[in-house]
C-alpha cells in the first residue's frame, strides 16, 4: 500500500478545526524527540537554526545551502511532516523559484516565506523593513507556478503590523490570500485583542507564533484554537531549554571539575543510543557486514 506524503498528511490536517501544534527543530535530534513526544508537524525554525548552526542572532545570514541540508537530515530522521521556515526565500522571486524546488526535492511538506526585505530579521525584533506588497505577490506566484507536489502547502507570513499597523498588515494578508497562498501568518501581534481581531478578519486556515518573551502574548493551543487558528508553532522553546542546561552543565563542570553531580539530568548512554536509533544500525550492521566478519 503507498504511504501518503507527508505534504498530503499536513494539508488534510490543518482542514480540521482542531489546531495542530509544531515545535520548533533546529536539528535532526529535536526532530525525533518531537515525534516521540506525540506531536504530528514539526516546524524547522530559521532562529533556532541561526543559533545552532552559525552561533548566531537570527538576522539572515543562513543561506538557502545551508538550509537544505539541514531540512534533509530532518526529513530523514522523522515521519512527521516539516513545515519550513524559508525566510524571505532568499532574495527575489527568482530565488524564491530555487527555494522551492530545493525545499520540495528535500522533502518540505510545507515552505514558508515572508515579505520582509532581504536580509530579514527576527519577528519580534525590531527595525523591521518591507517589500512592496507587489513584490510579496510575486513571489507567491513564483512559488506555486514552481511546486510540483500540488499538496506542498505555502504559508505567507506579513511582518507588517510592526511597520504598518493591523489594518496594513491585514491588506496585506489579503492581497496574499488571493494570489493564492495556503496558509496565512501575520506575524508578532502584540495583544490578544490583536490575535483575536486577526483571526476574525481572514480566513483560515491561519498561523500563530508563540515566541517566549516576545512581543506576543502566550497563550494556550486549546486558546488560539477558540480564536479559529489552525496551526500554532512554539519554534524557538527547544533550543531556548537545551542552552540553558548546556548553560548550567558547563557551569558544573567548570567549578567542580567532573560532570558527576549532573548524570541525573543527562540521558544514559543506552537511552541516547536507543533514541538514535542505535539498534536498527546493528540490524542493518548484522544482515549487510556480519558475513563478512565470519568469514574474514
Amino acid at each position: 500500500m503507498k504511504l501518503m506524503r507527508p505534504s498530503t498528511r499536513l494539508r488534510q490536517r490543518i482542514g480540521q478545526e482542531r489546531i495542530l501544534v509544531a515545535p520548533g527543530a533546529q536539528d535532526a535530534l529535536t526532530a525525533r524527540i518531537i515525534e516521540r513526544a506525540g506531536f504530528e508537524a514539526i516546524y524547522f525554525t530559521g532562529a533556532g537554526f541561526s543559533y545552532t548552526h552559525l552561533g548566531a542572532p537570527d538576522v539572515g545570514l543562513t543561506t538557502l545551502t545551508e538550509t537544505v541540508w539541514r531540512v534533509a537530515r530532518i526529513v530523514e530522521s522523522t515521519n512527521l511532516p516539516v513545515i519550513v521556515d524559508a525566510d524571505t526565500g532568499y532574495g527575489n522571486a527568482f530565488n524564491v523559484i530555487r527555494t522551492v524546488r530545493e525545499l520540495e526535492r528535500a522533502g518540505a511538506a510545507a515552505i514558508q516565506i515572508e515579505d520582509q526585505v532581504f536580509p530579514k530579521r527576527c519577528g519580534h525584533l525590531t527595525g523591521k523593513s518591507l517589500v512592496p506588497p507587489e513584490e510579496m505577490v510575486g513571489k507567491i506566484q513564483a512559488a506555486l507556478d514552481t511546486r510540483e507536489d500540488p499538496d506542498l502547502l505555502l504559508i505567507a507570513r506579513t511582518d507588517a503590523l510592526a511597520v504598518e499597523g493591523l489594518e496594513g498588515a491585514l491588506a496585506r494578508a489579503r492581497r496574499y490570500r488571493e494570489a493564492g497562498a495556503d496558509v496565512l501568518f501575520v506575524e508578532a501581534p502584540r495583544s490578544r485583542e490583536e490575535l483575536e481581531a486577526i483571526a476574525r478578519a481572514l480566513d483560515p486556515p491561519l498561523l500563530a507564533n508563540m515566541v517566549e518573551g516576545g512581543v506576543t502574548p502566550l497563550c494556550t493551543a486549546s486558546e488560539l484554537e477558540a480564536m479559529g487558528y489552525r496551526i500554532v508553532i512554539f519554534p524557538g522553546a527547544a533550543v531556548r531549554v537545551a542552552a540553558a542546561a548546556i548553560m548550567e552543565l558547563m557551569a558544573h563542570l567548570h567549578r567542580e571539575g567532573t560532570t558527576a553531580g549532573m548524570h541525573d539530568r543527562m540521558l544514559t548512554l543506552g537511552q541516547l543510543n536507543e533514541l538514535v536509533g542505535l539498534g536498527e544500525f546493528q540490524k542493518r550492521e548484522e544482515r549487510y557486514i556480519g558475513g563478512l566478519r565470519e568469514g574474514s
